[in-house]
């Protein structure tokens, strides 16, 4: 593929919060763009053990090819690592390493890598770098973009955090392909939420043929029209003190299913139960 029919294949979709940034979408993004757009020159790259094995390599390789130096830190997959004892291992490492306050951390992965990663950048050296490098739907179209990081306590999913704005994410299609079916679901649920609110357009790309399969330019387009309709209402309401709440639509009970469930029910199956069971919908969201 030539740089520029690569360029075409991009989509790129601004979001325009106090210190706004690109969430660009496409395939092969992870070893072209990337080292691009992550302008340290050290980077903590985490990721859990499962991304790590599919894409870690390759990421490893890109970085280090544009001059980065690279600290792999990987955790186990699953909710479970979204606690302050895996956060403050994060810490540690960082510290040992003697990471500098111009350094950048670069979250692989899913919405849980992405949540954990994020505060991590956001209360090391009281804040450094970020980038998102998402790997699985529901992060592409839903978790990577509007600066929310979280961990979860006993007492319930996501009660500690900050908003702690990415400078970049992108979202690479190509990593799509290695989901399995049940995690491609997740993703699709939180995009068919993003139709309710704002586009029955997307309800209809979300039909026959959306599948793992499906071709990268259709992949491209459909996460990128959630990447544009969440850029909207984040833009409208950074900290979620209004309008951005509607983005929570069937999110009160899947988290409670999900604590009830010790989060043996996946995030999107909980949102799915969520939405089927809503009373009213409530207004909708236009972008």
């Amino acid at each position: 593929m030539s740089a520029s029919s690569a360029a075409s294949d991009v989509k790129v979709v601004r979001v325009a919060v106090e210190q706004a940034y690109d969430v660009s979408v496409g395939p092969g993004l992870l070893r072209t763009l990337l080292p691009a757009v992550v302008s340290q020159d050290r980077v903590a790259l985490i990721s859990d053990e499962t991304v790590m094995a599919a894409h870690g390599e390759g990421v490893v390789e890109a970085l280090t090819a544009a001059g980065k130096s690279v600290l792999p830190l990987v955790v186990p997959p699953g909710e479970a690592s979204k606690s302050l004892e895996r956060y403050g291992a994060l810490l540690e490492a960082l510290a040992e390493a003697s990471l500098p306050r111009d350094a950048a951390v670069v979250a692989l992965g899913g919405g849980v890598v992405g949540d954990l990663a994020g505060f991590v950048a956001a209360s090391y050296l009281r804040g450094i770098a970020f980038y998102q490098a998402p790997t699985s739907l529901l992060a592409m179209v839903d978790a990577s973009v509007g600066g929310k990081t979280g961990l979860d306590l006993p007492h319930g999913k996501n009660l500690v955090g900050a908003f702690w704005q990415p400078r970049a994410v992108v979202a690479d299609v190509n990593a799509l392909r290695t989901l399995p079916p049940h995690e491609f679901r997740q993703g699709t649920v939180e995009a068919f939420k993003h139709g309710l609110l704002a586009d029955g357009d997307l309800l209809t790309a979300l039909g026959a043929g959306w599948a793992l399969d499906a071709p990268a330019e259709r992949l491209t387009a459909v996460v990128a029209r959630n990447v544009a309709i969440k850029a909207g209402v984040v833009a409208a309401d950074e900290r979620e003190s209004g309008v951005r709440t509607h983005l929570n639509l069937g999110h009160t009970l899947a988290h409670a299913l999900e604590a009830a469930s010790g989060h043996s029910l996946a995030h999107g199956d909980a949102v799915a139960y969520g939405l089927v069971t809503r009373p009213s919908w409530g207004a909708a969201v236009v972008t």
